[in-house]
């Protein structure tokens, strides 16, 4: 998880709270250590109201004055935490979260990945997570094709699966690259992804970016995936009478996004590893042109996943823990992206406000529905289930 300072104290846009509400969560080191029985005090215009936290780590302030300045503070263990300033919005709310022990949960996390890279790997096998999927967009005439892969090792130790992992793009497939928030163990070449171990604990995000020229209405895209996968997800985004179908898809369905573009969005049970996912492509716009091989820009790739993110920004009805805890950190690594570049002295448009705002928005949710959720299968040593 990326470092928790990047979420601590901001203020979330919250439209769906009463008018003059703002929440404050307390949490421990991480999200989802709730902290109940908390004080927490909220300054507004001068005025300082006290509230407790209830058993979810979060304290509620109601009928706060529109436009007031305000912060927030909590004590733990000695440790004063205080938000960063904010205004009261005139319509909706504010979420707040409060971290404490972050310097403490960064030491920590440093002494940990020491010793497990003193330790050496234990042979075993990895998988993708329930958080990998395929998103294709119809850009200038032609297919940009993202593969958004989670590889998940649940052992306690580094696991080694007897070299690295290699995954053969579909055959076709030009301008093959490695996007911003993929691993720097995976090197991506024309036409194949190679990701080296041995594979730390948890997992390993690998963000690729290609295209797939296409001269006819149709276009089938086969792809052998080298490990097993837990479900298929692929989206493509509606252009006209664009369709999707494949073998291993169990449904399909348009899915809207906030920005009024659709997608059709398909769904099929889990993938052995060496099994092939084939997926067809109809109704694409077809003439006659001189394709453009462009390579794939890294702008592109993020615009990419900032419209993927907010297509399946809802939980699915089922959906495990597993798959709750991947999109919770795909959501952070963008996160980070974003924290990233702020800092590094780049202009914000105002898209990437509410980009940020939707991503900590959804962040929110998640960490609260993780309670409820029941656990999946992942990769790990020998012996261990995937």
């Amino acid at each position: 998880m990326p470092d928790p300072s990047l979420i601590h104290g901001r203020a979330i846009p919250a439209p769906e709270l009463p008018n003059g509400t703002v929440t404050v969560r307390v949490v421990r080191e991480a999200i989802g250590n709730n902290m109940p029985g908390q004080q927490v005090r909220l300054t507004v215009g001068g005025a300082t109201r006290t509230e407790t936290t209830d058993d979810q780590g979060r304290a509620e302030f109601t009928g706060l004055p529109a436009g007031g300045q305000a912060t927030a503070e909590a004590t733990f263990d000695g440790e004063a935490m205080v938000s960063q300033p904010f205004a009261v919005p005139t319509s909706g709310g504010l979420r707040v979260i409060l971290v404490a022990g972050i310097a403490r949960a960064v030491e920590r996390k440093k002494q940990e990945e020491a010793k497990e890279a003193a330790e050496p790997p234990t042979k075993g096998i990895v998988v993708f997570g329930e958080n990998t999927r395929v998103l294709v967009q119809f850009n200038n005439d032609q297919l940009d094709v993202y593969y958004l892969l989670e590889i998940v090792n649940s052992a306690r130790t580094r696991v080694d699966i007897g070299g690295p992992l290699v995954i053969d793009l579909p055959p076709g497939a030009t301008g093959a690259t490695s996007l911003e928030g993929s691993s720097p163990s995976a090197v991506v070449s024309a036409d194949r992804i190679t990701v080296g171990g041995p594979f730390a604990s948890g997992t390993t995000s690998v963000q690729v970016a290609f295209r797939m020229p296409h001269s006819t209405s149709e276009l089938t895209l086969s792809q052998v995936w080298p490990v097993a996968m837990p479900q298929v997800i692929v989206g493509v985004q509606k252009v006209g009478n664009l369709g999707l179908s494949s073998p291993q898809f169990a449904r399909t369905s348009d899915v809207p996004t906030e920005d009024g573009k659709v997608y059709v969005l398909g769904n099929g049970p889990a993938l052995a590893a060496g099994d092939t996912m084939t997926v067809t492509i109809s109704g694409l716009p077809a003439h006659s042109r001189t394709p453009r091989m462009v390579a794939l820009g890294l702008a592109v790739g993020l615009a990419g996943l900032g419209v993927w993110l907010s297509v399946t920004g809802q939980k699915r009805p089922g959906e495990s823990k597993q798959a709750m805890v991947a999109r919770r950190d795909t959501l952070l690594g963008q996160l980070a992206q974003i924290e990233s570049k702020r800092r590094a002295g780049g202009t914000e448009t105002e898209a990437q406000v509410r980009r940020r705002s939707r991503i900590l928005t959804e962040l929110d949710e998640v960490y609260g529905e993780l309670d409820e959720a029941h656990a999946g299968p992942q990769g790990g040593g020998e012996g261990v289930v995937a």
